[in-house]
């Protein structure tokens, strides 16, 4: 079997065991998943989406974040740590998206990622979940449980994204990044990993290793 074989039969076996693969940040315009993952660095996707309840009654739209003070965003998003840089961020983008693109959020990861806090993960999120294009994010979770089923030997998050394009099937890719996230809070997790009730347990050579 080849690795890229491999790679689609763990994207079939993730899709039978969580049919429903959605983000796991919550959102409801395609700015607040921008700036929900913006806030998600180095910080638990529950904890942003307790922040975020808050900070999106508040702030509504794309300008209410471009005219916001932003000591006020830095209150609000304190729980989620590096509240200074995050806050700051998160007013810059949004003044960005007005200047440089119309008030609209842009459709390429070059262009994305060319805005204050984004990074490749979360650009690849946006274009995953709000542009319907293929993605592959990079997460904590991505990278250690591709690492452990032996898709790359990489840890630089880049590193891998670059190794998982060459063998993920562009269709599948943003709902598997989903379905890792699942699959790690789960199963595979960081530590007490369940190998016993692992569904890849066969494809995995990992198994067992701490």
């Amino acid at each position: 079997m080849t690795k890229k074989e491999k790679a689609v039969l763990i994207c079939k076996k993730l899709e039978e065991k969580y049919p429903d693969a959605i983000c796991s940040l919550t959102y409801s315009k395609p700015h607040e998943l921008m700036i929900a993952g913006r806030l998600s660095a180095q910080c638990t996707d529950e904890r942003v989406n307790i922040v975020t309840k808050e900070l999106f009654a508040k702030y509504t739209s794309i300008d209410d974040f471009a005219n916001a003070d932003v000591a006020d965003i830095e209150e609000i998003v304190r729980p989620c740590g590096l509240y200074k840089t995050k806050a700051q961020s998160i007013v810059s983008m949004c003044r960005e998206i007005n200047q440089r693109f119309g008030g609209e959020i842009p459709s390429s990861i070059e262009e994305l990622t060319t805005l204050p806090g984004i990074g490749r993960k979360t650009a690849n999120l946006i274009m995953g979940d709000v542009f319907h294009k293929p993605a592959i994010v990079t997460d904590t979770h991505c990278i250690r449980i591709t690492g452990r089923l032996g898709l790359t030997k990489n840890t630089e998050p880049a590193k891998v994204e670059a190794d998982l394009w060459k063998i993920i099937p562009p269709e599948l890719s943003s709902d598997f990044c989903h379905r890792l996230v699942l699959f790690g809070r789960e199963v595979c997790k960081a530590r007490g990993q369940r190998c016993d009730e692992c569904p890849l347990s066969e494809l995995c050579p990992g198994k067992g290793k701490k």
